[in-house]
């Protein structure tokens, strides 16, 4: 068998560009908390660091503060409302599946997302039949930066994890595919705050575009 024998996608910000309804229903929040509107560019830059994350962001709160359970439960109830609005495969990403699937590899996501949203947003945009396998957080006992997820998509797909490629726009997606012994790639086209240093992610590969990785894996 030969490299790579199955290509595994982080979720936001990687397979999809789903900061449109995040940023949507972020300033929705922000408006029924009394508060301007945020730069799209600067929740786009945050998408990858979950709820939490944004909340922390956008409010300028910590876990302990009173209300930040409060508001992080309300984005959700509004993300879930939305999830598939604006949501769309990046430019170029469809190409890279068909790419794949033409040559009969597989393809699957590996996500810190909860099913509870990745589930029905694969759905609306009818990639669940054409993704092989689809790991959560509530899949496992350990997340990523863990490779426990990635192990868990490899025993799926029946590949070995030494023969397949984990892409990502965050570096614990680095991390875990490095933990997992696969090649990586960092999308850097996809939620990556300014100050964040790519190089030292130590990923095999640096992707500009969905095509790029297209070139790089089948050299098109």
């Amino acid at each position: 068998m030969t490299f790579p024998a199955a290509i595994l996608f982080d979720l936001d910000g990687t397979l999809l560009d789903t900061a449109p309804d995040f940023i949507a229903v972020m300033n929705q929040l922000r408006i029924e908390e009394k508060q301007s509107l945020l730069p799209e560019e600067a929740i786009r830059a945050q998408v990858s660091n979950g709820a939490s994350g944004l909340i922390e962001f956008a409010f300028s709160i910590q876990e302990q503060h009173a209300d930040f359970q409060r508001l992080r439960l309300r984005l959700l109830d509004l993300y879930e409302q939305h999830l598939a609005q604006y949501t769309q495969l990046f430019p170029g990403m469809d190409h890279l599946l068909k790419a794949a699937e033409q040559r009969n590899i597989p393809w699957g996501v590996v996500t810190n997302k909860p099913s509870r949203y990745a589930i029905p947003l694969m759905e609306a945009l009818h990639l669940n039949q054409r993704c092989a396998t689809l790991i959560c957080p509530d899949h496992v006992q350990n997340r990523k930066p863990h490779p426990e997820p990635l192990y868990l998509a490899c025993t799926q797909l029946n590949v070995a994890a030494e023969l397949c490629v984990y892409v990502g726009d965050h570096e614990r997606d680095i991390q875990s595919g490095r933990n997992a012994g696969m090649k990586t790639v960092a999308a850097v086209y996809g939620y990556i705050p300014p100050q964040a240093n790519l190089l030292a992610w130590h990923a095999d590969f640096y992707a500009q575009t969905p095509q790029a990785i297209q070139d790089w894996l089948f050299h098109d």
